[in-house]
């Protein structure tokens, strides 16, 4: 299928460095994001050995045999599911053995969301609390789930999301690739037809910018300044991380 991407990455006003690291290859339509954590520049080697672990599997660089939970399992989807798991905890064991390489790096993780566009479908995978959206219609869409403490309150009934937004653990999280070891990534696929955009964002993004401000920014701006509104956007709002966004428009399914 064919697709447009715009990207854009910004340190934020107060860390001197940035640790999330980000892929884009538009003729195989993958898009991988990482927001990484760690003293030491270890957030940014987690997430660049997060995202190149991730586009070796995924696009099978790595023998893709060895990604088949189900021998027998016949759909596509469900194989590249598996795929897509198998590659978010080969990117944890290799974070991990890195770490154990330097001392200086324990303790060192990352966010993890793929997506992979192909043959009119989305194929979605995340650990963490970055995030995926779907624009279509003029109606935004989250596709995933925050793996945080706060989400599990929210789930459980003890939080509103109004209070999540706010509450000062709010970026605690319950699964991340390398820090947490073997992780549980959700997986997803859903069709797509032209025009929808797909979003992939760090939380520098979606920390200040609620899903509202989000899709308003989405109704104003048009796909090749949208990557750059939104990163603009999140800084003028009160924004003190790095933030990332990949923008993915399908032109043809």
């Amino acid at each position: 299928m064919l697709i447009e991407t715009a990207t854009r990455t910004d340190p934020g006003p107060v860390r001197g460095r940035n640790e999330d690291r980000f892929l884009v290859d538009e003729e195989r339509g993958l898009l991988v994001l990482a927001d990484g954590m760690g003293g030491h520049a270890a957030g940014e080697i987690a997430a660049r050995i997060a995202v190149e672990t991730f586009r070796d599997v995924v696009l099978g660089q790595v023998d893709p045999d060895e990604t088949r939970l189900d021998r027998h399992a016949s759909d596509h989807a469900d194989m590249l599911g598996e795929r897509m798991r198998y590659a978010m905890n080969q990117a944890s064991l290799r974070i991990r053995q890195a770490a154990l390489r330097n001392p200086s790096r324990t303790g060192m993780g990352t966010t993890l969301v793929g997506a992979l566009l192909e043959a009119g479908q989305l194929h979605l995978a995340h650990v963490g609390d970055s995030r995926a959206y779907l624009w279509r219609g003029r109606r935004l869409e989250r596709l995933t789930r925050d793996h945080t403490l706060v989400q599990v309150e929210v789930d459980a009934g003890h939080l509103s999301p109004e209070q999540a937004r706010i509450a000062p653990h709010k970026n605690i999280l319950v699964q991340s690739i390398g820090f947490h070891g073997s992780v549980d990534p959700d997986t997803s696929t859903r069709p797509l037809v032209p025009d929808d955009v797909v979003l992939l964002c760090s939380d520098g993004l979606t920390d200040p910018l609620d899903d509202d401000a989000i899709a308003a920014i989405f109704r104003r701006a048009g796909p090749a300044e949208l990557a750059d509104t939104l990163v603009r956007a999140a800084l003028e709002g009160g924004g003190s991380d790095n933030v990332t966004v990949i923008v993915a428009r399908v032109i043809e399914p």
